[in-house]
Protein backbone atom coordinates (compact mmCIF):
# COMPACT_ATOMS: atom_id res chain seq x y z
CA UNK A 1 0.00 0.00 0.00
CA UNK A 2 1.47 3.61 -1.02
CA UNK A 3 1.88 5.86 2.17
CA UNK A 4 0.13 8.67 1.05
CA UNK A 5 2.61 11.17 3.60
CA UNK A 6 5.88 9.17 1.66
CA UNK A 7 4.69 8.74 -2.11
CA UNK A 8 6.89 11.73 -4.60
CA UNK A 9 3.65 11.90 -7.29
CA UNK A 10 4.38 13.58 -10.50
CA UNK A 11 0.46 13.96 -10.51
CA UNK A 12 -1.09 17.40 -9.07
CA UNK A 13 -4.12 18.36 -9.05
CA UNK A 14 -4.17 20.08 -12.37
CA UNK A 15 -3.25 16.83 -13.77
CA UNK A 16 -6.09 14.64 -12.46
CA UNK A 17 -8.85 16.78 -12.93
CA UNK A 18 -10.65 18.10 -16.15
CA UNK A 19 -8.73 20.15 -19.00
CA UNK A 20 -11.89 22.38 -20.29
CA UNK A 21 -10.07 24.12 -22.90
CA UNK A 22 -8.48 20.47 -24.54
CA UNK A 23 -10.46 18.60 -27.55
CA UNK A 24 -10.25 15.47 -25.62
CA UNK A 25 -9.91 13.63 -22.27
CA UNK A 26 -10.81 10.58 -20.23
CA UNK A 27 -10.20 8.94 -17.58
CA UNK A 28 -10.58 5.18 -17.58
CA UNK A 29 -10.89 1.67 -14.47
CA UNK A 30 -9.83 -1.53 -15.73
CA UNK A 31 -10.35 -4.36 -13.11
CA UNK A 32 -10.01 -7.77 -12.15
CA UNK A 33 -12.03 -9.04 -8.88
CA UNK A 34 -13.85 -11.38 -7.16
CA UNK A 35 -17.27 -11.55 -5.57
CA UNK A 36 -16.16 -12.56 -1.95
CA UNK A 37 -19.93 -14.65 -1.43
CA UNK A 38 -20.20 -16.81 -4.46
CA UNK A 39 -16.56 -16.51 -6.02
CA UNK A 40 -17.16 -15.58 -9.46
CA UNK A 41 -14.66 -14.08 -11.31
CA UNK A 42 -14.72 -10.82 -13.12
CA UNK A 43 -13.30 -8.79 -15.32
CA UNK A 44 -14.26 -4.45 -15.79
CA UNK A 45 -13.60 -1.82 -17.61
CA UNK A 46 -15.27 1.67 -16.53
CA UNK A 47 -14.14 4.66 -18.93
CA UNK A 48 -15.84 8.59 -18.56
CA UNK A 49 -14.75 10.52 -21.80
CA UNK A 50 -15.18 13.97 -22.90
CA UNK A 51 -14.49 15.97 -26.30
CA UNK A 52 -15.01 19.66 -27.42
CA UNK A 53 -14.35 20.84 -31.00
CA UNK A 54 -15.15 24.40 -31.47
CA UNK A 55 -17.53 26.55 -32.57
CA UNK A 56 -20.23 23.37 -31.54
CA UNK A 57 -18.78 20.15 -31.35
CA UNK A 58 -19.16 19.05 -27.79
CA UNK A 59 -19.66 15.38 -25.94
CA UNK A 60 -19.26 12.73 -23.56
CA UNK A 61 -19.16 8.85 -23.66
CA UNK A 62 -20.08 6.74 -20.59
CA UNK A 63 -18.36 3.03 -21.43
CA UNK A 64 -19.34 0.18 -19.02
CA UNK A 65 -18.30 -3.49 -19.78
CA UNK A 66 -18.52 -6.05 -17.16
CA UNK A 67 -17.50 -9.80 -17.90
CA UNK A 68 -17.91 -13.16 -15.69
CA UNK A 69 -15.16 -15.47 -16.39
CA UNK A 70 -16.85 -18.22 -15.25
CA UNK A 71 -20.46 -18.16 -16.96
CA UNK A 72 -18.98 -15.79 -20.10
CA UNK A 73 -21.54 -13.61 -19.61
CA UNK A 74 -21.20 -9.72 -20.84
CA UNK A 75 -22.91 -6.98 -19.32
CA UNK A 76 -22.22 -3.72 -21.66
CA UNK A 77 -23.67 -0.23 -21.67
CA UNK A 78 -22.45 2.16 -23.77
CA UNK A 79 -24.30 6.06 -23.70
CA UNK A 80 -23.39 8.87 -26.12
CA UNK A 81 -24.49 12.46 -25.24
CA UNK A 82 -23.82 14.61 -28.18
CA UNK A 83 -24.72 17.98 -26.44
CA UNK A 84 -23.05 17.76 -23.53
CA UNK A 85 -19.54 17.43 -21.60
CA UNK A 86 -19.46 15.77 -18.19
CA UNK A 87 -20.23 17.35 -15.11
CA UNK A 88 -16.81 18.48 -13.78
CA UNK A 89 -15.60 20.04 -10.05
CA UNK A 90 -13.24 23.11 -10.91
CA UNK A 91 -11.56 22.56 -7.39
CA UNK A 92 -11.15 18.56 -7.26
CA UNK A 93 -11.20 15.57 -9.51
CA UNK A 94 -14.50 14.82 -9.55
CA UNK A 95 -16.49 13.96 -12.97
CA UNK A 96 -20.03 12.95 -13.36
CA UNK A 97 -22.09 11.27 -16.26
CA UNK A 98 -25.40 11.75 -15.21
CA UNK A 99 -25.58 9.06 -11.51
CA UNK A 100 -22.37 7.51 -12.35
CA UNK A 101 -19.10 9.47 -11.06
CA UNK A 102 -15.24 9.09 -10.78
CA UNK A 103 -13.36 10.92 -7.58
CA UNK A 104 -10.41 11.62 -5.84
CA UNK A 105 -6.93 12.17 -5.34
CA UNK A 106 -3.99 9.78 -5.84
CA UNK A 107 -4.05 7.36 -3.79
CA UNK A 108 -7.60 7.68 -2.89
CA UNK A 109 -9.96 7.14 -5.67
CA UNK A 110 -13.84 5.90 -5.45
CA UNK A 111 -16.00 5.62 -8.23
CA UNK A 112 -20.08 4.38 -8.97
CA UNK A 113 -20.80 2.62 -12.20
CA UNK A 114 -24.50 2.30 -12.98
CA UNK A 115 -25.99 -0.32 -16.03
CA UNK A 116 -29.51 0.57 -15.41
CA UNK A 117 -30.26 -1.81 -18.66
CA UNK A 118 -29.27 -4.78 -16.78
CA UNK A 119 -29.75 -3.72 -13.24
CA UNK A 120 -26.20 -3.60 -12.36
CA UNK A 121 -24.29 -1.04 -10.04
CA UNK A 122 -20.83 -1.14 -9.28
CA UNK A 123 -18.81 0.66 -6.74
CA UNK A 124 -15.61 0.81 -6.32
CA UNK A 125 -12.77 2.13 -4.18
CA UNK A 126 -9.11 2.43 -5.81
CA UNK A 127 -6.16 2.37 -3.44
CA UNK A 128 -3.00 3.02 -5.92
CA UNK A 129 0.03 0.45 -4.88
CA UNK A 130 1.92 1.81 -7.78
CA UNK A 131 3.30 5.39 -8.20
CA UNK A 132 1.58 7.35 -11.47
CA UNK A 133 3.71 7.27 -14.13
CA UNK A 134 3.51 9.43 -17.59
CA UNK A 135 4.36 7.46 -20.76
CA UNK A 136 8.23 8.87 -22.26
CA UNK A 137 8.18 10.46 -18.73
CA UNK A 138 11.91 10.69 -18.98
CA UNK A 139 11.73 11.96 -22.91
CA UNK A 140 9.07 13.93 -23.69
CA UNK A 141 7.77 14.80 -19.85
CA UNK A 142 4.76 12.11 -20.70
CA UNK A 143 3.69 13.90 -24.04
CA UNK A 144 2.59 11.68 -27.00
CA UNK A 145 2.06 12.65 -31.14
CA UNK A 146 -1.06 11.48 -32.71
CA UNK A 147 -1.57 12.80 -36.05
CA UNK A 148 -0.66 16.00 -36.03
CA UNK A 149 -1.92 16.65 -31.89
CA UNK A 150 -0.31 15.57 -29.03
CA UNK A 151 -1.74 13.89 -25.88
CA UNK A 152 -0.81 13.29 -22.25
CA UNK A 153 -0.69 9.53 -21.16
CA UNK A 154 -0.78 8.78 -17.32
CA UNK A 155 -1.37 5.78 -15.50
CA UNK A 156 -0.84 3.70 -12.44
CA UNK A 157 -0.37 -0.07 -13.21
CA UNK A 158 -1.93 -1.05 -9.84
CA UNK A 159 -4.50 -0.87 -7.14
CA UNK A 160 -6.59 -2.60 -4.58
CA UNK A 161 -9.58 -2.89 -5.57
CA UNK A 162 -13.11 -2.94 -3.15
CA UNK A 163 -16.62 -2.19 -2.78
CA UNK A 164 -20.22 -3.80 -4.08
CA UNK A 165 -21.68 -5.25 -7.01
CA UNK A 166 -25.31 -5.20 -7.00
CA UNK A 167 -27.15 -7.23 -9.96
CA UNK A 168 -30.81 -7.51 -9.47
CA UNK A 169 -31.05 -6.27 -6.01
CA UNK A 170 -28.40 -9.09 -5.10
CA UNK A 171 -25.36 -7.87 -3.66
CA UNK A 172 -21.64 -8.78 -3.48
CA UNK A 173 -18.58 -7.77 -1.80
CA UNK A 174 -15.73 -7.70 -4.17
CA UNK A 175 -11.92 -7.81 -3.68
CA UNK A 176 -9.06 -7.65 -6.54
CA UNK A 177 -6.71 -5.39 -8.25
CA UNK A 178 -7.45 -2.58 -11.12
CA UNK A 179 -5.56 -0.19 -13.39
CA UNK A 180 -5.96 3.12 -13.71
CA UNK A 181 -5.16 6.11 -16.49
CA UNK A 182 -6.26 9.48 -18.03
CA UNK A 183 -5.38 10.63 -21.08
CA UNK A 184 -6.14 14.37 -22.75
CA UNK A 185 -5.12 16.24 -25.34
CA UNK A 186 -5.36 18.07 -28.78
CA UNK A 187 -6.60 15.81 -31.15
CA UNK A 188 -9.56 14.21 -32.59
CA UNK A 189 -9.98 10.44 -33.90
CA UNK A 190 -12.24 11.66 -37.17
CA UNK A 191 -9.83 14.48 -38.01
CA UNK A 192 -6.63 12.99 -36.87
CA UNK A 193 -4.52 14.89 -39.44
CA UNK A 194 -6.55 17.94 -39.80
CA UNK A 195 -6.11 19.51 -36.51
CA UNK A 196 -3.42 21.92 -36.41
CA UNK A 197 -3.40 23.19 -33.34
CA UNK A 198 -0.65 21.22 -31.80
CA UNK A 199 1.35 20.91 -34.39
CA UNK A 200 4.49 22.30 -32.83
CA UNK A 201 4.42 20.47 -30.20
CA UNK A 202 4.02 17.43 -32.38
CA UNK A 203 6.79 17.72 -34.31
CA UNK A 204 9.00 17.99 -31.32
CA UNK A 205 7.49 15.50 -29.74
CA UNK A 206 7.64 13.09 -32.19
CA UNK A 207 11.74 14.00 -33.28
CA UNK A 208 12.11 13.38 -29.75
CA UNK A 209 10.67 10.20 -29.56
CA UNK A 210 12.38 8.96 -32.96
CA UNK A 211 15.73 9.86 -31.51
CA UNK A 212 15.27 7.72 -28.46
CA UNK A 213 13.64 4.62 -30.95
CA UNK A 214 16.70 4.99 -33.59
CA UNK A 215 19.28 4.98 -30.57
CA UNK A 216 17.93 1.68 -29.28
CA UNK A 217 16.89 -0.01 -32.67
CA UNK A 218 19.77 -1.24 -35.20
CA UNK A 219 18.40 -0.70 -38.71
CA UNK A 220 18.23 -3.60 -40.76
CA UNK A 221 16.72 -5.32 -43.82
CA UNK A 222 14.07 -8.37 -42.19
CA UNK A 223 13.49 -11.51 -43.72
CA UNK A 224 9.91 -10.77 -43.41
CA UNK A 225 7.35 -8.16 -43.55
CA UNK A 226 4.22 -8.52 -42.59
CA UNK A 227 1.56 -5.53 -43.88
CA UNK A 228 -2.69 -4.90 -43.08
CA UNK A 229 -4.10 -1.93 -44.21
CA UNK A 230 -6.10 -1.93 -40.74
CA UNK A 231 -2.81 -1.42 -39.23
CA UNK A 232 -2.17 2.04 -39.68
CA UNK A 233 -0.49 4.71 -37.49
CA UNK A 234 -4.24 6.29 -36.23
CA UNK A 235 -4.72 3.05 -34.49
CA UNK A 236 -2.87 0.89 -31.83
CA UNK A 237 -2.55 -2.47 -29.11
CA UNK A 238 -2.66 -2.00 -25.68
CA UNK A 239 -2.12 -4.82 -22.96
CA UNK A 240 -1.53 -4.34 -18.97
CA UNK A 241 -0.41 -7.42 -17.36
CA UNK A 242 -0.41 -8.21 -13.68
CA UNK A 243 2.27 -11.09 -13.42
CA UNK A 244 2.22 -13.51 -10.40
CA UNK A 245 5.70 -12.59 -9.16
CA UNK A 246 4.14 -9.23 -8.02
CA UNK A 247 4.99 -7.05 -11.30
CA UNK A 248 3.34 -5.25 -13.81
CA UNK A 249 3.54 -4.20 -17.37
CA UNK A 250 2.26 -2.05 -19.52
CA UNK A 251 2.57 -2.99 -23.70
CA UNK A 252 1.30 -0.18 -26.23
CA UNK A 253 2.41 -0.68 -30.32
CA UNK A 254 1.29 2.16 -32.72
CA UNK A 255 1.48 -0.53 -35.68
CA UNK A 256 2.76 1.38 -39.03
CA UNK A 257 0.45 -1.14 -40.96
CA UNK A 258 2.94 -4.13 -39.41
CA UNK A 259 1.61 -6.83 -38.16
CA UNK A 260 5.07 -8.62 -37.48
CA UNK A 261 9.04 -6.95 -36.70
CA UNK A 262 10.13 -3.88 -35.12
CA UNK A 263 7.35 -2.18 -32.66
CA UNK A 264 7.07 1.22 -32.69
CA UNK A 265 5.77 1.64 -29.50
CA UNK A 266 6.53 1.05 -25.39
CA UNK A 267 7.09 -1.65 -22.99
CA UNK A 268 6.89 -0.12 -19.23
CA UNK A 269 7.52 -2.66 -16.56
CA UNK A 270 7.54 -1.81 -12.59
CA UNK A 271 8.52 -4.52 -10.24
CA UNK A 272 7.87 -2.66 -7.07
CA UNK A 273 5.46 0.42 -8.25
CA UNK A 274 7.88 2.53 -7.48
CA UNK A 275 10.75 2.39 -10.46
CA UNK A 276 9.86 2.14 -13.57
CA UNK A 277 11.95 0.69 -16.76
CA UNK A 278 11.23 1.51 -20.26
CA UNK A 279 12.02 -0.53 -23.17
CA UNK A 280 12.37 0.43 -26.70
CA UNK A 281 13.89 -2.24 -28.40
CA UNK A 282 11.48 -4.33 -28.74
CA UNK A 283 10.17 -6.54 -31.47
CA UNK A 284 6.67 -8.11 -32.41
CA UNK A 285 4.12 -11.10 -33.75
CA UNK A 286 0.67 -11.83 -34.13
CA UNK A 287 0.05 -15.50 -33.43
CA UNK A 288 -3.43 -15.67 -34.07
CA UNK A 289 -6.43 -12.96 -35.54
CA UNK A 290 -9.44 -13.11 -36.33
CA UNK A 291 -12.43 -11.10 -38.40
CA UNK A 292 -14.07 -8.61 -36.93
CA UNK A 293 -18.00 -10.04 -36.81
CA UNK A 294 -19.49 -6.68 -38.14
CA UNK A 295 -16.77 -5.01 -40.27
CA UNK A 296 -14.41 -5.56 -42.65
CA UNK A 297 -11.22 -5.74 -40.49
CA UNK A 298 -8.85 -8.62 -38.42
CA UNK A 299 -7.53 -7.58 -35.57
CA UNK A 300 -5.04 -10.16 -33.21
CA UNK A 301 -6.00 -12.61 -30.34
CA UNK A 302 -2.81 -13.78 -29.53
CA UNK A 303 0.62 -11.74 -29.90
CA UNK A 304 4.03 -12.24 -28.31
CA UNK A 305 6.76 -9.34 -28.00
CA UNK A 306 10.59 -9.83 -27.31
CA UNK A 307 12.22 -6.57 -25.98
CA UNK A 308 15.57 -5.99 -25.25
CA UNK A 309 17.68 -3.11 -22.94
CA UNK A 310 21.44 -3.91 -22.45
CA UNK A 311 21.88 -7.75 -21.31
CA UNK A 312 18.22 -8.25 -20.14
CA UNK A 313 15.81 -9.51 -22.33
CA UNK A 314 12.00 -10.52 -22.23
CA UNK A 315 9.73 -12.44 -24.03
CA UNK A 316 5.74 -12.12 -23.20
CA UNK A 317 3.03 -13.97 -25.06
CA UNK A 318 -0.64 -12.28 -24.63
CA UNK A 319 -3.90 -14.40 -25.22
CA UNK A 320 -7.45 -13.93 -25.05
CA UNK A 321 -9.20 -16.21 -23.06
CA UNK A 322 -12.92 -15.26 -23.81
CA UNK A 323 -14.68 -14.07 -27.03
CA UNK A 324 -13.60 -10.32 -27.40
CA UNK A 325 -16.29 -7.52 -27.03
CA UNK A 326 -16.09 -5.41 -30.48
CA UNK A 327 -17.14 -1.98 -29.98
CA UNK A 328 -17.95 0.54 -33.15
CA UNK A 329 -18.01 4.23 -33.07
CA UNK A 330 -19.13 5.23 -37.00
CA UNK A 331 -17.79 9.19 -37.89
CA UNK A 332 -21.28 11.10 -37.83
CA UNK A 333 -19.13 13.34 -40.40
CA UNK A 334 -18.42 11.98 -43.53
CA UNK A 335 -14.53 10.89 -43.69
CA UNK A 336 -12.80 10.47 -46.69
CA UNK A 337 -10.54 7.34 -45.57
CA UNK A 338 -12.28 5.78 -42.64
CA UNK A 339 -15.61 4.52 -41.22
CA UNK A 340 -15.09 5.04 -37.52
CA UNK A 341 -13.29 3.43 -34.82
CA UNK A 342 -13.02 0.09 -32.91
CA UNK A 343 -11.88 -1.27 -29.73
CA UNK A 344 -12.29 -4.82 -29.20
CA UNK A 345 -11.26 -6.06 -25.76
CA UNK A 346 -11.11 -9.30 -23.75
CA UNK A 347 -9.25 -10.98 -20.63
CA UNK A 348 -6.57 -13.00 -21.15
CA UNK A 349 -3.28 -14.54 -19.81
CA UNK A 350 0.51 -14.27 -20.29
CA UNK A 351 3.80 -16.03 -19.92
CA UNK A 352 7.07 -15.67 -20.70
CA UNK A 353 10.43 -15.06 -19.39
CA UNK A 354 12.94 -12.47 -18.58
CA UNK A 355 16.67 -12.77 -18.15
CA UNK A 356 19.71 -10.33 -16.92
CA UNK A 357 21.74 -12.73 -18.45
CA UNK A 358 22.69 -14.08 -15.32
CA UNK A 359 19.46 -15.50 -14.16
CA UNK A 360 16.01 -16.40 -16.37
CA UNK A 361 12.83 -15.82 -14.27
CA UNK A 362 9.68 -17.55 -15.42
CA UNK A 363 6.68 -14.70 -15.91
CA UNK A 364 3.16 -15.89 -15.87
CA UNK A 365 -0.05 -13.68 -14.76
CA UNK A 366 -3.36 -12.30 -16.20
CA UNK A 367 -3.96 -9.48 -18.88
CA UNK A 368 -6.51 -7.17 -20.50
CA UNK A 369 -5.73 -7.15 -23.88
CA UNK A 370 -7.02 -4.32 -26.17
CA UNK A 371 -6.44 -3.57 -30.07
CA UNK A 372 -8.28 -0.05 -31.14
CA UNK A 373 -8.42 0.29 -34.62
CA UNK A 374 -9.76 3.21 -37.02
CA UNK A 375 -11.48 0.95 -39.17
CA UNK A 376 -10.38 2.08 -43.07
CA UNK A 377 -12.98 1.57 -45.61
CA UNK A 378 -10.61 -0.33 -47.83
CA UNK A 379 -11.80 -3.18 -45.88
CA UNK A 380 -9.20 -5.86 -44.89
CA UNK A 381 -5.92 -6.32 -47.20
CA UNK A 382 -2.59 -8.49 -45.85
CA UNK A 383 0.81 -7.68 -47.61
CA UNK A 384 3.59 -10.46 -46.95
CA UNK A 385 6.90 -9.51 -48.32
CA UNK A 386 9.53 -12.79 -47.79
CA UNK A 387 13.12 -11.03 -48.88
CA UNK A 388 15.77 -13.76 -49.35
CA UNK A 389 19.43 -12.68 -48.35
CA UNK A 390 23.25 -13.80 -49.06
CA UNK A 391 24.53 -16.25 -47.75
CA UNK A 392 21.05 -18.53 -48.86
CA UNK A 393 20.46 -16.66 -52.25
CA UNK A 394 18.72 -13.12 -53.40
CA UNK A 395 15.51 -12.39 -54.07
CA UNK A 396 11.85 -11.03 -53.47
CA UNK A 397 8.42 -12.83 -53.00
CA UNK A 398 5.28 -11.26 -52.16
CA UNK A 399 1.93 -12.14 -51.40
CA UNK A 400 -1.35 -9.89 -51.36
CA UNK A 401 -4.61 -11.00 -50.62
CA UNK A 402 -7.02 -7.64 -51.54
CA UNK A 403 -10.29 -6.94 -50.32
CA UNK A 404 -9.92 -4.04 -52.97
CA UNK A 405 -9.55 -5.34 -55.64
CA UNK A 406 -11.38 -9.03 -54.56
CA UNK A 407 -7.44 -10.58 -55.77
CA UNK A 408 -5.16 -12.89 -54.28
CA UNK A 409 -1.95 -12.29 -56.02
CA UNK A 410 1.48 -13.83 -55.38
CA UNK A 411 5.00 -12.80 -57.17
CA UNK A 412 8.42 -14.60 -56.82
CA UNK A 413 11.38 -13.26 -58.13
CA UNK A 414 14.83 -15.31 -57.14
CA UNK A 415 18.17 -14.86 -59.10
CA UNK A 416 20.25 -16.74 -56.82
CA UNK A 417 21.00 -19.53 -55.76
CA UNK A 418 18.62 -20.63 -58.99
CA UNK A 419 16.46 -18.11 -61.35
CA UNK A 420 13.21 -18.36 -60.82
CA UNK A 421 10.13 -15.96 -62.19
CA UNK A 422 6.32 -16.63 -60.41
CA UNK A 423 3.29 -14.91 -61.01
CA UNK A 424 -0.75 -15.56 -60.46
CA UNK A 425 -3.68 -14.23 -59.22
CA UNK A 426 -6.72 -15.66 -57.83
CA UNK A 427 -10.17 -14.97 -57.27
CA UNK A 428 -10.11 -13.69 -53.39
CA UNK A 429 -13.18 -15.84 -51.59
Amino acid sequence: MIDKKSVYNPWTLEDEKEHPACLLEWWCIEAFFKTIENKDKWTFKGNFSEWFEKPNGIGSIYNFVLYNNDNKNFYVNDIRDGNNRLKSSEKTFDVKFRESYFKGKFPNYEMLFINKNDEIELFIKYNAKSYPHWIAQDITNGLLPIGLGYYRYGFIPKGDISGELKIKNKKFTISGEGYYEHVWGDFTYHKIIANIKGLKKSISTYAKLIGKWICNNKIKIPKKLKFLTENSPFGYDWAWALLDNGWSVFYGNIMFWLMEGPAPGILILTKDGKTYEEWFNINFKYNKTQPAKNLNFHYPTEMEINATKGNEKIYMKFKMTAEPREYFSRFLNGIKYFNGISIIEAPGIVEGYYNTGKKKTKLTGICKIEPQRQVSKSGHNKLTIDILKPPEGFGISLDFHSSIFKKKIFFKFHILPKQKLIFNIKKLD
